[in-house]
């Protein structure tokens, strides 16, 4: 081999060598910020109320989606809950059902009057499918928040006063049972219904659901901060 060409492939081999070390420090294995923690919501028109003061509360801190649509009952939370957590690994699922459980609904699961339907889950079914429900969720290893259901007034459409009381104990225990933590939304919101909560309507006004997402961002904080 001439000297000439040594000298080239010398050359060739200390150009190789830069190139190669300028790809491993180049912008491409610069180190990449983590992605924000993932926060799915399920439940019903409730949720869906505080699901957008919630996310820009919690905008650059975390990624809050709620279940596609209304959440309604606990059994059709169990049939839908595996298209609703998917193949996504969440962070923290923060989740309530029960108004749609303990409502009064005719043969075609239509809101109607007390005496004219009867509960769409009763409570004995409600427990049995919050247990299950809960015993699923447990397995995404996300925390998990339960949040309690909200007041029903007076001469609300469909729905009696007072049997949030017994559905909401009847989740307590089992959230207890499962070491889930409990955002106890029934009392936040019982001191205050007159200014955050329609007339005769378990729906809440817009600065209501505005508090409840308040409610709701403290918790998911407090959740992803353990």
């Amino acid at each position: 081999m001439t000297r000439s060409l040594t000298r080239k492939l010398t050359l060739f081999c200390i150009l190789l060598s830069i190139s190669l070390l300028g790809c491993q420090t180049g912008p491409e294995s610069r180190s990449v910020p983590a992605p924000p923690p993932k926060v799915l919501i399920i439940g019903d028109s409730i949720s869906i109320g505080y699901f957008e003061p919630t996310k820009a509360l919690l905008c650059g801190t975390a990624d809050v989606i709620h279940n596609p649509g209304n959440a309604q009952h606990t059994a059709y939370g169990l049939d839908q809950l595996n298209e609703w957590v998917g193949e996504t690994r969440w962070d923290v699922i923060h989740f309530n059902h029960g108004l749609h459980d303990l409502k009064y609904a005719d043969e075609q699961g239509k809101l109607v009057a007390v005496d004219e339907g009867k509960q769409q889950i009763p409570i004995d079914e409600y427990a049995c499918n919050l247990e299950e429900l809960t015993v699923r969720l447990k397995k995404t290893d996300a925390a998990l928040i339960f949040a309690t259901t909200t007041p029903i007034p007076e001469r609300a459409h469909g729905r009696v006063k007072g049997d949030e009381v017994y559905y909401n104990n009847v989740a307590r225990a089992i959230m207890t049972k499962h070491g889930v933590a409990i955002n106890d939304l029934y009392s936040f919101a019982l001191g205050r219904l007159d200014t955050i909560q329609q007339p005769r309507n378990v729906h809440f006004t817009e600065e209501g659901s505005r508090q409840l997402g308040r409610q709701v961002a403290m918790h998911i904080l407090a959740a992803l901060e353990q």
